[in-house]
Formats: structure tokens, C-alpha cells, sequence
């Protein structure tokens, strides 16, 4: 089956010719007649399965270029998934003359999305909560859209998107095509399927497993500590284009582009603190092939689709199994082939175990790669470079006679030239590694642990412990204080509609949240204290519930007892009379016992 067997024609077909898709996927098959025919569709299909293609290239099929209101709109949980929707339109798009697609989500300018809008476009693709806010402002019409598209609806619920999504289809044209794709069909999906799509036709796409069989996955058994020089030792023998390596925190991902840039590759850090812009080079540099290497948090993990990416390192091994077929899934795509590799330390077996159950699909495990592998490898490559110099004989013909010239005048044979030039070719940087040390015998590891623990013992005896004061601070963490959003348990609000919500519209990650505590009427969250205004203001027009959510600093003040974290009461003990200050709760147990008379205590004889 090819592409025009479907109905698709003219400039959409040679857009794909110039992308290189030749077959539909079965998604793809299925769902492009249907949407043709101008019935509503329920996809159910797991990311990467090329959905994106199955209602972009119909919506493109049959767009008026004269209309200058939005005819199609795109809902997508994360901003990452909005622009990779976008970029897609627009490959396809190609050969249509005066097509203009909008990304529209929280991060970017008002302003840029304003002008656009102004001046007219066909497509707009947005996360639920900057089209919310264009709907209030009433700068988004879309009394004539034609197709709405929900992508990826069943994660736009889990994060908290449920209302904003069914107050967008309210406020379009009944009359509209609506196309829903979600990987699952939980209760609250199918109701508003059979609120909001007129007789849909339900299309599955049914896979053996969760994750791509084009993806080889392999695990390495590694402490924490040696996890980087396994990751040097990988990139050494690994035959890799462009790879994505997933760390869980983004203090981690500076850190580790750093150290890989220090031993000489081309690496970048993206997570939820660098701004869009930034962030998009970034991405476009990977593309490009200016970057090989790009240290993310799980913030990249959904839409990010490039070509040449052909490894895939879980730097810090997921806890779920949902996160890992989205990471591993950034290769493989479109019927390539991937590499998926996982860095599991002795106590996370069990989540690996976990991983492998949901998946369905083993994980083999692999060795680290030795000092003579690295070496070998070395060598290969050492081989290629001597091998592509060959092949330039015009520049090699002109360096025959300097060379002679040198062996005449210093009686030097040619393998020590030869020699001699590698060493200035190569640096000060050694060629191959030293082969590793023996590992002491039984016995003398005994003996070390012996003596190691007890210098251990006395320091913890008479140093360190004997003087410190209290708990240090997590290194690298930062300093979080309590805002106040006016969204609590009386709005049937959760925790991860919180968080999916602030993440989402402020760029924040899931390591930027303290505590959460849900009150009747209102809830408190932490966050960082450095927010800068430019955050402070998205986060300010963010909605939960379809409530706006009129983010501020909570100033405390008197708290009834028993609230959580109020333990001012507990001043009077022993020697910690210095806490009376934390509240007027304790205040007042103070004064209560001042008022009392002193009974001096009795003593026995």
C-alpha cells in the first residue's frame, strides 16, 4: 500500500517523497481514508507508531488557503510535543503555497503569537492552557474551525487538563471533525468521546509489546560513582551518530555535559531551566550534527524526533515503566533501527525487573567495555583516519619530498618518521589507556576494609561527628519557599494536576516542587525562591479546573493547632526554648506557663 492508495494527492505526496516515507504505518492506513471521508476518529496507539502524520496530512489534504481564521487546532500536553507537531506540518506542508501554522504554548511571548494571529493562520497546535488563556483574552476565534485534533489525550488528563480540554470543545462548532489519539482508554477518554465526537469509529493499533522491536536494549550493572567513566567507555566503543542521555535532575544535566565536553565530545544540557530559545538551538543543533551528544531530563523525552538519533542512555534508570518506553522511544522511530542502553546500580534491580514486566520484552545485560576493547577500538579508528589520508594523493605527493628530504639529513628510517608524525598528529593525549591494575587477592581486600573501616570509625569518633550542629542541606539543592494558588480540595484538585499545570506553563521540573499541601479552599506549593518575574508571570495566568489559579507568596500568619507543620508547641522541651518564636500557637502555651506559680521540686533525704 503506498501513500496515494489512501486518497492523498499533489503537493502533500511530493512532501513525502522529499521526507522519504514510501508505506504507511498501520496507523497511518487506518485512520488517513477515515479522516478523508470526514468521520470522526478514536486512535488508540503508542508514541512513535506515526500518528502525528495520520490527521496532519488529511487536515493539509483538504485546507482552504483563502480562510484566513484558524480551520484546524492541535491540543498537545507539552510544549516539546507542540513544536514537534508543528515542525511536522510544516515538512509536510512544503508544496502548499501560503500555509501558516502557529505554535502556541506557555513559554513563548505573548506577543509573537498575538501578531500572528493577527495577521491570519491556518493551523494552530497548542498545550490546553495558553489556548485557555487566548480564549479568555478573546484573541484566538475559532467559530470557523473545521478539525480539532486532540494529541495524546490521555496525557493531558493526568496532567490536570481535563476541564480546559472540554471548555475548548464547547466553545467550537459543533459541525467540526474531531480526531482523539491516547495511547489508553480510561473511563474519563471515553466519556468525552461520546460527549464531543459524533459517532466516532474506533481504531486500534495493537502492539506485541510497548516498546519498538527495532530498539536492541541492553543493561550494565554499575555503582553511582563509576557511572561516568562507564559513559566515556561506551562512547569509546559504541558506533554511535546521535545519542540522548536521560539523567533525573537537571543539576545533573550541566554537570554531565560539562564533564563529557572535558574529555572531548560535543554535549549539551537541556532541561526545564533553560529558556525556549535556547532550547530550541539546542535542538537544531542535534539535528544538524553541530551536537552529538544531548544530556536531558524526562522534559525532552516527548516530542522530540530527530533522525540522528541512534543511542539512547538512561543515565539514571527510570522508576516506571511509562517514562522508559517514552525515552527509549526517541530512537528506533520510522523504522530505523535504536540502541537503548540502562545504567542500573545493585539496588535498582527491582525497578529494571518492574520495567522488563510492563514492557514485556527482556533487557539483555551487557559488560563494560574493557581497556582492551577501548584500545582496539582506538586503534580501528587510528587505521581509518591513516586510511582517508591515503586517498588524498594530491596533498600526500606534496609531503613526499619533505619527508625524504628529512630521512637524507638525519639517516632516519621511514616507520620511525611515521612514527614521530603520529605523535604530533595524536598530542599530548595518550592514544591507548594503560592496561588496569590486578586486583588485589582475597585476603589483602580483607585487610584493606579492615583498616579502612576503622580509620572510618575514628574519624566519625572524634571529628565530624563530635561537633555538627544538625543535617546538612542535599548538595545542589536549592532553596524553596511556599506559594499560595487559590485551587484546593473543594475544586477536587490532586497533587499531579498541580504540578503537570505549573510544569508545563513555568518550564519547571518535577525537581523544581517542594512540599504540596491541599487545603479546603486553597493549596500551598514550593518553589524555588529564584524564580524570575518572566516565570512569576506565566505561572500568574495559569488555570486549574478552569479555575486561574492567582499565584502568590504565602505570608503565613496565625495557624490554627494542629495544622501541619506548626510545632511551636513543642518549644518547652529540655533546651530548645530558643523555638518559642515559631508561631502564636506557642506564644501562647509561653505565656500560659509564665503565669503559673514556680513550685520549687522536692527532694528525698
Amino acid at each position: 500500500m503506498t501513500f496515494a492508495d489512501l486518497g492523498l494527492d499533489g503537493p502533500v505526496l511530493k512532501a513525502l517523497d522529499d521526507v522519504g516515507y514510501e508505506t504507511p504505518s498501520a496507523i497511518q492506513a487506518a485512520t488517513i481514508p477515515t479522516l478523508l471521508a470526514g468521520r470522526d476518529v478514536v486512535g488508540l496507539a503508542q508514541t512513535g507508531t506515526g500518528k502525528t502524520a495520520a490527521f496532519a496530512l488529511p487536515i493539509l489534504a483538504r485546507l482552504d488557503v483563502a480562510q484566513k481564521t484558524p480551520q484546524a487546532l492541535v491540543l498537545a500536553p507539552t510544549r516539546e510535543l507542540a513544536l514537534q507537531v508543528c515542525e511536522a506540518f510544516e515538512r509536510y506542508a512544503s508544496h502548499l503555497r501560503g500555509v501558516h501554522i502557529l505554535p502556541v504554548y506557555g513559554g513563548q511571548g505573548y506577543g509573537v503569537q498575538l501578531s500572528a494571529l493577527r495577521r491570519g493562520v491556518h493551523i494552530v497546535v497548542g498545550t490546553p492552557g495558553r489556548i485557555m488563556d487566548h480564549l479568555d483574552r478573546g484573541t484566538l476565534d475559532l467559530s470557523e474551525l473545521k478539525y480539532l485534533v486532540l494529541d495524546e489525550a490521555d496525557e493531558m488528563l493526568k496532567m490536570g487538563f481535563a476541564e480546559d480540554v472540554e471548555t475548548i470543545l464547547a466553545s467550537t462548532p459543533d459541525d467540526k471533525q474531531v480526531a482523539l489519539f491516547s495511547a489508553t482508554m480510561p473511563a474519563a477518554i471515553r466519556r468525552i468521546s461520546k460527549q464531543y465526537l459524533r459517532d466516532p469509529e474506533e481504531i486500534t493499533v495493537k502492539t506485541k509489546t510497548q516498546t519498538s522491536a527495532n530498539i536492541t536494549q541492553r543493561y550494565l550493572v554499575v555503582s553511582y560513582a563509576q557511572k561516568v567513566d562507564a559513559l566515556t567507555r561506551i562512547l569509546e566503543v559504541e558506533n554511535f551518530e546521535g545519542m540522548i542521555v536521560f539523567v533525573r535532575t537537571k543539576n545533573v544535566t550541566e554537570e554531565l555535559a560539562e564533564k563529557l565536553r572535558a574529555r572531548g565530545y560535543s554535549a549539551a544540557a537541556i532541561n526545564g531551566d533553560i529558556a525556549q530559545a535556547q532550547r530550541e538551538r539546542t535542538v537544531n543543533q542535534l539535528k544538524s550534527g553541530k551536537l552529538d551528544i544531548l544530556v536531558a531530563t524526562d522534559v525532552a523525552a516527548r516530542g522530540l524526533d530527530v533522525d540522528r538519533i541512534s543511542h539512547v542512555v538512561n543515565f539514571d534508570i527510570p522508576t516506571d515503566s511509562e517514562p522508559y518506553v517514552h525515552r527509549i522511544g526517541r530512537t528506533g522511530r520510522a523504522g530505523r533501527t535504536g540502541d537503548a542502553i540502562s545504567f542500573v546500580t545493585p539496588r535498582e534491580r527491582g525497578l529494571l525487573a518492574r520495567i522488563e514486566k510492563a514492557t514485556k520484552q527482556p533487557i539483555t545485560q551487557m559488560q563494560l567495555p574493557s581497556v582492551e576493547d577501548v584500545n582496539v577500538t582506538r586503534l580501528a579508528r587510528f587505521d581509518d583516519r591513516i586510511t582517508a589520508a591515503l586517498d588524498q594523493t594530491d596533498r600526500i605527493e606534496g609531503f613526499r619530498d619533505i619527508i625524504a628530504h628529512y630521512m637524507r639529513h638525519h639517516d632516519v628510517p621511514e616507520v620511525d618518521v611515521a612514527a614521530a608524525l603520529a605523535v604530533v598528529a595524536q598530542g599530548d593525549s595518550p592514544l591507548l589507556l594503560e592496561p588496569e591494575p590486578e586486583r588485589p587477592r582475597r585476603s589483602e581486600r580483607f585487610e584493606r576494609d579492615d583498616r579502612e573501616r576503622g580509620e572510618r570509625g575514628e574519624r566519625r569518633a572524634g571529628g565530624r561527628d563530635a561537633d555538627r550542629p544538625g543535617r546538612r542541606p542535599r548538595a545542589g539543592s536549592k532553596p524553596l519557599v511556599p506559594y499560595r494558588i487559590a485551587v484546593g480540595r473543594r475544586h477536587r484538585v490532586e497533587p499531579r494536576q498541580i504540578v503537570g499545570a505549573l510544569a508545563n506553563e513555568g518550564g519547571l521540573s518535577r525537581d523544581d516542587f517542594g512540599a504540596i499541601q491541599i487545603r479546603p479552599e486553597f493549596s500551598l506549593v514550593e518553589l524555588p525562591a529564584d524564580l524570575s518575574d518572566e516565570v512569576l508571570d506565566r505561572l500568574s495566568d495559569t488555570r486549574i479546573s478552569g479555575r486561574l489559579i492567582e499565584l502568590r507568596l504565602d505570608t503565613g500568619g496565625p495557624r490554627r493547632r494542629g495544622d501541619r507543620g506548626d510545632r511551636g508547641d513543642r518549644g518547652e522541651r529540655g533546651d530548645r526554648g530558643e523555638r518559642r518564636d515559631r508561631g502564636d500557637w506557642s506564644e501562647r502555651r509561653a505565656g500560659d506557663r509564665a503565669d503559673k506559680p514556680y513550685r520549687k521540686p522536692r527532694h528525698r533525704n
